[in-house]
């Protein structure tokens, strides 16, 4: 078994918000990340677009600022888009000066020459990349300078149980403040007890509570859900993104289509040839992402196709093995050879527009608790998330909560900043349960969750769909946690009730909102009330309540 001793700060989670912000951590500070499979098993990996960053001056930050409102239909916070939108060309420079091989159009590799490409909804050409495989590539750029911080440690198949807060060990006399994490090693089964002054979730979002998904196996919701059970609230998670193109094929699982591909000139058919979207939207394919998708269903809907097609061969073989060396080369793996014909596509949940709330420095409500990433409600999204805004939230937000943690650490005497001590934490007590008899339980709701989300909270919803989700998914609560009571955890048990946590919040979100706004489209209500254009959906876990909350 893996033994994690007690550290300054414990992360959890290895994508771009959980490694930025350890780099961004003093030496003297004590930093273990976990991953609950190999280090660079996270959603950031498969992020093919790139980073959003106005570097063309004032006035590319002005129209940054207002595609981000725009594709997020009027709900973004406008003090965060504008803080984060002004940080884009800092922490292109950051991830230069860490030597990250972002396409270029000259050799200098300066800020200033790199190619931008363009996606849905930004006005102008502002994407930062490298090739079709930015993700993989940031990833490997921070992994390197991680791996020469010897204060920084990785540990790899860890998945954290749940949270350890002063509230849950009884200690009710003080503000609750969250001092570790029970911990799962997957490959030994032992649950073990880590102790952390400060703890960051950055384990990604939770689109695996769907059928059909864009993301990795591990974007199951563990942070969101973590976080709500220890008592955060959590915001907008009624707003799942749709990407519009997920290659139609059954052996590529879930791959996705990089928006750069409609971005370069890429455009929609239906199987006849027909282009479609001009009937749709004034910026046809380039529109946010919400207007392609429910175009995309609408179309397969009427015409009973089991997917449309996405085109750019007539971009010829040089330029398309150029700008998407990557997704040229898998599809072909396939026998789809995107320099001579079509990709089918379909849309697919992709990106957790909602999560745990927090302010500037990413605190959640609870003290010494860090939420960024894709698991966090900043403010940003919105209704929507703008394409390629997503990689450069992670950057911004790892940098403000590591600044947050120093100037706590930097003062550890202070009378306004004590750090208190880590109270006794008792071990982690399975002597009550048992091993698991029927295993085929777990993976039978797993199953019946995702399709009940799929098929009614999808990208086209009705009241009546939504309360038959909350019915089925309370029945698999229910079910779910005396599960969890009576045997030993598991990797999929543990994955699974966080799941069910989150399609829960999901759908109480949904029935909420009485507007049609953004990704959430009902046809109850197919409009959008102007009284809600900056409302957000707050779950509180307290009183169990939905409310609505101006940002």
């Amino acid at each position: 078994m893996t033994q994690i001793p007690p550290v300054d700060v414990l992360i959890i989670g290895s994508g771009a918000a959980g490694l930025s912000a350890a780099l961004r951590l003093p030496s003297n500070v004590r930093v273990a990340i976990l991953s609950k499979g190999p280090i660079n098993s996270g959603s950031t990996p498969w992020a093919q677009g790139g980073i959003a960053a106005a570097l063309g001056g004032i006035e590319d930050v002005e129209q940054h600022i207002r595609d981000t409102c725009r594709a997020g239909s009027d709900l973004p916070d406008v003090d965060v888009v504008r803080r984060v939108v002004e940080s884009g060309a800092r922490q292109i420079d950051w991830l230069l000066s860490l030597g990250m091989p972002f396409s270029s159009e000259s050799s200098t590799g300066e800020s200033e020459h790199l190619h931008l490409t363009r996606e849905g909804g930004h006005g102008t050409r502002r994407i930062a990349h490298a090739a079709d495989h930015t993700g993989r590539t940031l990833i490997e750029t921070l992994l390197e300078s991680v791996y020469a911080r010897p204060n920084i440690t990785l540990f790899e198949h860890q998945l954290a149980v749940d949270l350890i807060t002063t509230h849950r060990l009884g200690l009710n006399d003080q503000p609750n403040r969250c001092v570790g994490a029970y911990v799962l090693d997957i490959k030994s089964d032992h649950v073990q007890t880590v102790r952390a002054h400060q703890v960051i979730l950055a384990s990604g979002g939770a689109a695996k509570a769907y059928l059909y998904t864009t993301n990795p196996d591990s974007s199951t919701g563990d942070g969101i859900a973590m976080g709500w059970r220890a008592g955060c609230r959590v915001a907008n998670m009624e707003f799942m993104q749709f990407h519009p193109t997920c290659l139609f094929e059954p052996r590529a699982k879930s791959f996705l289509i990089s928006e750069a591909v409609r971005g370069e000139g890429g455009v929609l058919l239906l199987p006849d040839g027909t282009r479609f979207m001009p009937d749709y939207h004034p910026d046809a394919e380039l529109a946010p992402r919400d207007v392609v998708a429910r175009a995309i269903d609408s179309e397969m809907k009427r015409t009973g196709a089991d997917c449309v097609y996405l085109d750019i061969s007539f971009k010829g073989k040089a330029f398309i093995e150029e700008h998407f060396p990557m997704i040229h080369e898998r599809c072909l793996q396939y026998g789809y050879d995107m320099t001579r014909q079509p990709l089918p596509v379909v849309p697919a949940a992709h990106y957790t527009c909602g999560g745990i709330v927090v302010n500037k420095h990413g605190r959640t409500d609870i003290a010494g608790l860090y939420a960024i990433g894709e698991t966090s409600h900043t403010g940003l999204h919105g209704a929507n998330r703008l394409a390629s805004n997503s990689l450069l939230e992670c950057l911004v937000y790892g940098e403000a909560a590591a600044q947050d943690i120093v100037s706590w650490h930097d003062s550890p005497k202070s009378a306004t900043h004590p750090i208190p001590a880590i109270p006794a934490i008792p071990d982690w007590d399975d002597s009550q349960v048992t091993d698991p008899d029927e295993a085929v339980i777990v993976s039978h709701n797993w199953d019946e969750l995702r399709r009940a989300m799929w098929d009614y909270v999808g990208i086209v919803r009705t009241t009546k769909r939504l309360e038959r989700a909350a019915h089925r998914i309370a029945l698999l609560r229910r079910e779910i946690q005396d599960y969890y009571a009576h045997f030993r955890v598991s990797k999929n048990l543990l994955e699974l009730r966080n799941l069910v946590e989150v399609a829960d919040l999901i759908v109480k979100s949904a029935l909420a909102r009485h507007e049609s706004r953004g990704l959430h489209f009902t046809r109850d209500y197919p409009e959008s009330n102007p009284e809600l254009a900056h409302i957000n959906t707050i779950c509180t876990p307290q009183s169990q309540r939905v409310t609505a909350s101006a940002p």
